[in-house]
């Protein structure tokens, strides 16, 4: 039964949009997701698999543990219906498939990118605040990402820059989707700098009489 929750929750892009994407993974405690980004910057959970699960794993519903065969077989699905700009991956406990990742869909489309760097993940979080607020980026509104969006609050760090963490005392308020979608939009971000989705010139077609 659908939730009144779910009945906010915006469809995909058609099959073909390309994407970019964030991955913030975890082996047992925290939650594991995946979120996209599109050049326009409409930023949202694949589904995947025949009943189109959302790509964001409780390890509870999963015998404690995440089911990391599932989730690469969920990245190679949304890769396959999504063209790949770049994919930001926190390499926290998923190092090896990130590597495989690289290898698959090549280096150019992958990086590691740790969240625990405080400067780069603040000026992250700063980007996606603003590009919130101005309208650059929207929100599908996923409910599970509604959720962790609303769990994430803003811990200080030296030289006054924060990042996000639970709120005190309770570890069961999960932030991780929101940590993806940070990801997937700074790769959008900075794929766009680098010309990705740029719209080609019109070509010329130079017709020679004699």
């Amino acid at each position: 039964m659908r939730t009144p929750a779910d009945l906010d929750w915006l469809p995909e892009p058609e099959p073909g949009t390309p994407v970019c994407l964030g991955f913030d993974g975890s082996e047992n405690n925290d939650w594991t997701a995946i979120r996209a980004e599109t050049y326009d910057g409409y930023n949202f959970t694949p589904r995947f698999g025949p009943d189109e699960r959302p790509t964001i794993w409780n390890p509870d519903e999963h015998g404690g543990r995440i089911p990391r065969a599932e989730v690469m077989v969920a990245m190679e699905e949304i890769v396959d219906r999504f063209p790949l700009g770049r994919l930001y991956a926190d390499p926290q406990d998923w190092y090896s498939e990130i590597g495989d990742w690289a290898l698959e869909f090549g280096e150019n489309h992958v990086s590691e990118w740790p969240t625990n760097k405080i400067p780069r993940m603040f000026e992250a979080i700063k980007r996606f605040e603003t590009d919130l607020v101005t309208g650059r980026t929207s929100h599908d509104g996923c409910p599970i990402t509604t959720v962790h969006m609303a769990n994430a609050r803003k811990v200080p760090k030296p030289a006054q820059r924060y990042v996000l963490g639970k709120p005190a005392g309770a570890d069961h308020q999960k932030i991780d989707a929101t940590m993806a979608s940070i990801l997937a939009h700074e790769a959008a971000a900075d794929a766009r700098a680098a010309g990705w989705g740029a719209p080609r010139p019109p070509s010329r077609v130079v017709v020679l009489r004699r």
